[in-house]
């Protein structure tokens, strides 16, 4: 089993942006989580990061038959990006949105999410345990056991 962990723009700057809102963690120990996590439960991790929406939407459409799921932090591109909903939609593959903050309780233009959605789950407000969390929903997922 293979999933595709995907996450979207400035992410790569956590563990010194805003930690009292994202952690100090980066964003390679939250991955490295989910890995070590995913490979307890018999499952590979490959990672990719992007500020580019377009990048996301790539890597997204070349997913099927190389990933059997993905989980993804679109961080802003949560709100904004109808490319990246698409994409998912699109690909077929069962999808975690996963978010470090609780995003219904900042800012009011980060309450909706256009990805939502089109994903099997939505996880927030837990931090780095959040993608150990979707990793081991989307496993559970794929082998039946939701």
């Amino acid at each position: 089993m293979k999933i595709l962990v995907l996450n979207g723009p400035n992410l790569n700057l956590l563990g010194r942006r805003e930690p009292e809102v994202y952690g100090v963690l980066t964003l390679d120990e939250i991955v490295a989580l989910a890995r070590s996590r995913a490979k307890e439960l018999g499952a590979d991790v490959d990672a990719f990061q992007s500020n580019e929406e377009g990048m996301l939407v790539t890597r997204i459409g070349e997913a099927p038959g190389v990933y059997d799921g993905l989980l993804i932090n679109p961080a802003a591109y949560t709100h904004t990006s109808v490319a990246i909903r698409d994409a998912i939609k699109a690909c077929g593959l069962p999808c975690v949105e996963v978010h470090l903050s609780n995003t219904h309780a900042r800012e009011e233009f980060r309450h909706a999410s256009l990805t939502a959605p089109v994903c099997i789950a939505q996880l927030m407000g837990f931090g780095a345990a959040g993608y150990v969390l979707g990793i081991e929903g989307l496993i559970a997922h794929l082998r039946g056991k939701d």
